[in-house]
């Protein structure tokens, strides 16, 4: 393990030099990267120097110990000897954690999916809430929302509506959003009073960029036709909405948001890149049972993962048993205490399995 993090120490001090050398800061590209790696470094390598420093202090205070001292200071040094240590516990857990092996898909942004399923009209208007709620909460983490396309119903709410969310660490935070999301609420119609349930999925894909999926040529199918519905004259004038058909796989993807055929096309393509690696991803992955098989889910998109009850103010997150009673705050996208108790327990698994591989 330290020799792993001596290792990150040798790196950051070349970043640094690096980073003062004339020839990277007239290279952007190269600025860019290196500073990213230092920021990503510089975290590890300020707790690992945390940790040197509070075993020097402990070795000192062992040695402190060790001399005739009177009964004062004999006690103050083994109250400080006791912090140390629980110090260095700590510590010792928080290096453990930071050395995990990192999902080279993090930083990336993110296509997401969200489409209305069983409950009809409900269905879709929680699809909707559920689309205000990832919108506040990526507003709150400084990242952009665009509406890639939407199928509007005709109540307000969405049969289903493909955004791309793009910032720092997107889909680090909302990977773990995959799944059927369960709602229990009093529709608006219904004179009676009675709770109906409903429920919407969401599917959160990584952006995946050219160098990152080859997807041939021959391998598309390329339809262009006339978009339909609301936009104004140009929609049925103009042939600007483009279906792309992956043949291997059969995943269609569609747009026809932009009056440019070009636009719509760089759009779909962007999107199915992300479906053919999610699928691909899946099916590898589906080969290892025990690994899709961890408390925070599998990604698997038939996997109920979270109810929203509004009667009781009430949400439950059924991987990790975490329920809160802040249901208002949850959907105005305050959605960084589950998002961190999920983070929390993948990573509290991963470090369970190294542990048991250990003993």
């Amino acid at each position: 393990m330290f020799e792993q993090l001596d290792t990150f120490i040798i790196r950051y001090e070349e970043l640094s030099e690096l980073l003062s050398d004339p020839e990277v800061i007239s290279d952007t590209q190269r600025l860019m990267e290196l500073t990213k790696e230092e920021a990503d470094l510089r975290p590890k390598v300020e707790v690992f120097r945390r940790y040197q420093r509070i075993q020097e202090e402990l070795a000192e205070t062992e040695e402190l110990l060790s001399e005739s001292l009177d009964d004062d200071m004999a006690k103050l040094a083994k109250e400080e000897l006791s912090d140390l240590k629980t110090e260095i516990e700590e510590l010792e857990e928080q290096i453990k954690v930071m050395l995990l092996p990192e999902d080279p898909n993090d930083d990336k942004n993110i296509i997401m999916e969200i489409r209305g399923a069983a409950g009809g009209d409900e269905a879709a208007l929680f699809a909707g809430s559920l689309f205000e709620m990832y919108s506040k909460f990526a507003e709150s983490q400084g990242w952009r929302v665009e509406v890639m396309d939407a199928n509007i119903t005709g109540i307000g709410g969405y049969k289903e509506i493909t955004l791309m969310i793009t910032g720092q660490n997107v889909f680090s935070k909302l990977k773990y959003e995959s799944g059927a999301h369960r709602v229990q609420r009093v529709p608006s119609t219904e004179s009676q009073g009675r709770v109906h349930t409903s429920t919407a999925t969401v599917v959160v894909m990584p952006e995946m960029e050219e160098v990152d999926v080859s997807i041939a040529d021959k391998d598309i199918r390329v339809d262009i036709y006339h978009a339909s519905g609301a936009g104004g004259q140009h929609v049925n004038k103009t042939a600007s909405a483009v279906r792309l058909t992956h043949i291997p796989t059969g995943i269609v993807v569609a747009m026809q948001d932009e009056r440019s055929q070009l636009k719509n096309r760089e759009k779909a393509m962007t999107v199915l890149r992300a479906r053919v690696s999610d699928k691909l991803s899946s099916e590898a992955q589906s080969e290892y049972d025990a690994s899709r098989k961890s408390a925070v889910g599998t990604g698997d998109r038939s996997e109920r993962i979270r109810t929203y009850n509004y009667p009781q103010n009430r949400v439950t997150d059924h991987r990790i048993g975490l329920t809160i009673q802040k249901l208002d705050q949850i959907l105005s996208g305050k959605l960084d205490e589950i998002i961190d108790a999920l983070i929390l327990a993948d990573q509290a698994e991963k470090l369970e399995k190294i542990n048991d591989g250990n003993s």
